[in-house]
């Protein structure tokens, strides 16, 4: 397995920076397999996420594709990936933030009743509980 950094995805997503993009396009379409894939933290893929949005601009739809096609790749294992389908759903679903719904994803696997939050849309969108 080969671990991918944050900048790594974000070079091959984002396509803006001509060698680093061509190097980062060569590692993820000619040397990942599904025997030896990429390994794709659940920090590195919330940061790919707010990166995509925060600096590139990528609006909701983009980030569940690029989501959506990170948890489908044969070449690419995430991190507690039946977690970040859940996280994936409720960002699909609602307005709440990625790392927001991972938070509470992770929270409810981890087996807590209860995640409580000051954030309304979180509080509504990622299954988390308001706390006044």
């Amino acid at each position: 397995m080969i671990g991918l950094d944050t900048n790594v995805l974000v070079r091959y997503l984002a396509q803006d920076d001509a060698r680093q993009s061509s190097i980062a396009t060569r590692l993820i379409e000619n040397t990942l397999t599904e025997t030896s894939p990429g390994f794709v933290s659940i920090i590195v893929l919330i940061e790919t996420v707010w990166v995509m949005e925060d600096l590139y601009g990528a609006d909701r739809a983009r980030v569940t594709a690029i989501i959506d096609t990170l948890l489908r790749a044969r070449t690419v294992v995430v991190e507690d990936a039946e977690i970040a389908w859940r996280a994936l759903e409720a960002f699909r679903a609602g307005r709440a933030d990625f790392a927001d719904c991972m938070i509470s994803a992770f929270a409810t696997a981890a087996g807590c009743t209860v995640v409580y939050t000051f954030d309304k849309v979180a509080a509504r969108d990622s299954g988390m509980t308001p706390l006044s």
